[in-house]
This record gives structure tokens, C-alpha cells and sequence, in this order.
């Protein structure tokens, strides 16, 4: 058999004849990876055969309820939209330690039965340290299977003989084809595994897990095509200083994409958070300068969190702009509102703005809060403890309405809050809310005349 030598794009997937500094598709500098090709003139077989599908009528199709099945840990069921669906592939990405393969051995355990197992494939660690693991998380489910493997006929073929329940794939970058000569990880492999595992699942009805490394930038690794192969992408996030994370979907074909679920990792593993919004405000000082509380929408679901500025005077003659949790650039076009429509004058100061907790919030419902915790902070006045800040300000000074203002409203109810600015628009269409006063602006002045005082 002879081979071929193409050059990869690691990033895109682009090809070429020859080695590039820059790939032409991507733009990507020092992406192109020399790789080896088998050239059969008959194609590639699949890693397992099954009868030839056939073309139906739209109309013939019989449409069957979809059959979830329950992890048994609230947050991840929520993420992947209410549960796991027979034949879904889903891609698991963070950074390395962050919880994916404690959060997967948890899961796993709910999703066997006497007669169907879950198998953990691991071409990382060796059965001995999952092992390790699983004896600190307290979990020795008889129906747990382990398989150290990376060849994928291998894998595919232990599946078939166990028939499992569900599968898990740590990780994707390990796994290798022998149809293909490149070596694991390189894009070839990664596109032509992920491949074969979505064709296995679709046609086998059992869900795979797939977790997969990020880079730098903390993307997945691999081409993007990875990303569209698949059903479910849900990334791991948290910040290491912090015990809690974020799994986050940004795409789902069976649920809500931007869903999340909030977990505390703790010495017995992950423990899901009921109530993220106390979480959040649990250290929020009292009456301090620069300190406001927005809420954001997650999906279906409002959570509570801080947001933080810092102004202060600077000796430079370009003062710093920072944002940690919000677009930067989202901050210095409210800065620039703020500068010609209410004569702040922020040229001499450097603006901080931070979301306490590690959040990161990406959504113009926050606007409003911003503005107020720099005002609050350039004026050394508090915004009262008990407020809630709600709109989106326009390059006009206008504050705009902003969806789902009942929902992020009883929320804040709930969590003791008793006073709520909100655009006049959002009021208008508002039944009363025991416990909560609600104030409707129109302007951005109107609201820092209201809580500044």
C-alpha cells in the first residue's frame, strides 16, 4: 500500500501538498503538521459494518418521544436539556484537572443496570489510577467497566461484545485509527474517530461521552469540524483559586444552548449548587463603593452576581481600561456614553470592572449595573444593598428593555432583595411583585439619580 505526505492545518483541517508558514483557510501561523496518508483507490472501510440504510418518505417516519435517561445529578441533566438521549455524542472540553473526569464517573453509575454496564475508556491513566479515583469519589459500582485501550477497532470491538449502556472516551486525542497511518491527535485521527464513534452511536443507540483537550486559548483541540460532528458541546469552566464550576452547553441539539450548571468540587467530588445566586453574593460587603448586583440569564435560569469598579487617578497619559468577566470593549463604549452624555469625566482615571466569583457574563441586561458601580466608585457613594439594577443602555444615554425582567425579578425576591430599576418599558408590562419595589427609567441619569442618592 503507498502513502502519501500532505500537510494539516491543526486548526482548520486545511491540506496542502506542501509546508506553509501560514494556512491560507484559517490564517493560523505554524498550524501545518506533516502527515502520512494511506492512498487505497477504494476508500477507507468502517471500523464496523451494519445493514445498508435506505431512503424514506418524510411522511413514513414514525416520530417516537425522545427517552431520557437520568444521570442523577440535577445540573447535568439540566445542561444536556433534561437528560441523556440513546445515540447522543457528546463532546466534553476544559482545562486539565478542572473535574470533566470526576463529573463523567459520578454520571456514569446512574445510566447502568444489571444488564447493560457503562464502559470508561481511558487512554490517559491507567485502570489502577481510575481506580484511585473512584475510591476517593466513594463510587465501586460493580457495573463500571474500565478499558484501557486507544485503538478504536479495539475499543469498538469490546463494545460490541458488552453491549453497554453508555460510553466514555478519555480522551479523543489519545484515540487512533489503524485505517490511518498519522500519528494520535493530529487531524486526521481526530476527524476520523469522531466519525466512526457518531456513526457507532447513531446506529447502536447508546451515548458517547467524549472528552477532549483545550488549547491555550481554551477551545477545544482539533478542528472545528469536531465540534459540528457531534451532538452536545459543553465546556468546563472555573477558576482554580475557586472550589466551584461551570459547565456551560454552547450547543445542543436536544436542549437549550448558554444552559449551565453550577458545582462545588469538594474532597468527595463534585457537588451540584441548588441555589447559585447565594453562592455568588455569599461574600458581597455591605454597603461598599463600586458594588452593584445585576442579573444574568443563563439560559432559563436568572442568576444573581456582583458586579465590581475600581476608579481611580492615574499618572500615565493613557489611562487603563480592564475588565475581568465582561467585554472590554463593551466597558469603554459605556465609559464613552458616560463621558458625553452625563459629563463624567473619566480621561485622568483608570476603570476596573470585575465580576466577583470568577463569572463571565456576555449580555447588555448588565449595562446598567456597570454604569452605576463606576459612577458608585468615582463618587466614593454606595448603592444601597437591596438593589437590583436591570437595562441596556443605548449610545443615546437611553436604557432599553431587556427579556425575561420577570423572571430575573422574582429571583432577586427570593434572595431578600427589596428594590429593582428596570426600563420603563419592561414596567410597563409587569404585574406587581409582593415584596419588591420596582422603578422604571428611561434615561441613565434617571437611574443614577435613584440609586446614588
Amino acid at each position: 500500500m503507498k502513502s502519501k505526505i500532505v500537510f494539516s492545518c491543526q486548526t482548520c483541517g486545511h491540506q496542502a501538498p506542501r509546508w506553509l508558514g501560514r494556512c491560507p483557510d484559517c490564517g493560523g501561523w505554524n498550524t501545518m503538521k506533516e502527515e502520512r496518508q494511506a492512498a487505497t483507490g477504494k476508500g477507507r472501510p468502517a471500523a464496523i459494518k451494519t445493514a445498508q440504510s435506505k431512503a424514506t418518505p418524510i411522511g413514513e417516519i414514525e416520530v417516537v418521544g425522545e427517552d431520557r435517561r437520568f444521570t442523577g445529578i440535577g445540573e447535568f441533566d439540566r445542561v444536556l436539556g433534561g437528560g441523556v438521549i440513546p445515540g447522543a455524542v457528546i463532546l466534553i472540553g476544559g482545562d486539565p484537572g478542572i473535574g470533566k473526569t470526576t463529573l463523567l464517573l459520578q454520571a456514569l453509575p446512574r445510566l447502568a443496570t444489571k444488564e447493560s454496564p457503562v464502559l470508561y475508556v481511558s487512554g490517559e491513566e491507567s485502570p489502577r489510577q481510575i481506580k484511585m479515583r473512584g475510591q476517593r469519589l466513594g463510587i465501586e459500582h460493580p457495573h463500571l467497566l474500565i478499558l484501557a485501550e486507544t485503538s478504536l477497532e479495539q475499543i469498538l470491538k469490546t463494545v460490541q461484545e458488552i453491549e453497554p449502556a453508555a460510553v466514555v472516551v478519555d480522551s479523543i486525542q489519545t484515540v487512533y485509527t489503524e485505517q490511518i497511518t498519522s500519528a494520535p491527535g493530529s487531524i486526521s485521527q481526530v476527524q476520523e474517530v469522531a466519525g466512526q464513534l457518531m456513526w457507532f452511536a447513531k446506529r447502536a443507540g447508546v451515548p458517547v461521552f467524549i472528552i477532549g483537550h483545550v488549547t491555550k486559548e481554551g477551545a477545544i483541540a482539533g478542528p472545528r469540524l469536531l465540534e459540528h460532528i457531534v451532538d452536545t458541546v459543553l465546556y468546563f469552566e472555573g477558576d482554580k483559586g475557586h472550589s466551584y464550576r461551570i459547565l456551560r452547553a454552547v450547543k445542543n441539539r436536544f436542549g437549550s444552548t448558554n444552559e449551565i450548571g453550577v458545582f462545588e468540587m469538594k474532597d468527595v467530588g463534585l457537588e451540584e449548587v441548588s441555589n447559585p445566586s447565594e453562592l455568588f453574593l455569599a461574600e458581597r460587603p455591605q454597603r461598599s463603593t463600586g458594588s452593584v448586583v445585576v442579573s444574568s440569564l443563563e439560559g432559563t435560569r436568572p442568576i444573581l452576581v456582583e458586579l465590581q469598579a475600581l476608579v481611580s487617578s492615574t499618572t500615565y497619559a493613557m489611562p487603563k481600561r480592564m475588565a475581568n468577566g465582561v467585554e472590554v470593549n463593551r466597558v469603554s463604549l459605556l465609559l464613552a456614553v458616560m463621558e458625553k452624555r452625563l459629563g463624567v469625566h473619566l480621561s485622568g482615571q483608570d476603570v476596573y470592572v470585575n465580576v466577583a466569583g470568577g463569572m463571565h457574563i456576555d449580555e447588555p441586561a448588565i449595562d446598567l449595573g456597570i454604569v452605576a458601580a463606576v459612577t458608585s466608585s468615582l463618587r466614593e457613594v454606595p448603592v444601597e444593598p437591596g438593589t437590583l439594577l436591570l437595562g441596556e443602555i443605548g449610545l443615546g444615554g437611553e436604557v432599553r428593555a431587556v427579556s425575561q425582567a420577570e423572571l430575573r425579578i422574582r429571583e432577586a425576591a427570593k434572595m431578600g432583595f427589596k428594590r429593582c430599576v428596570l426600563p420603563e418599558r419592561n414596567l410597563t408590562k409587569l404585574d406587581p411583585i409582593d415584596g419588591m419595589e420596582l422603578i422604571g427609567i428611561q434615561e441613565v441619569r434617571e437611574a443614577l439619580d435613584v440609586v446614588l442618592a
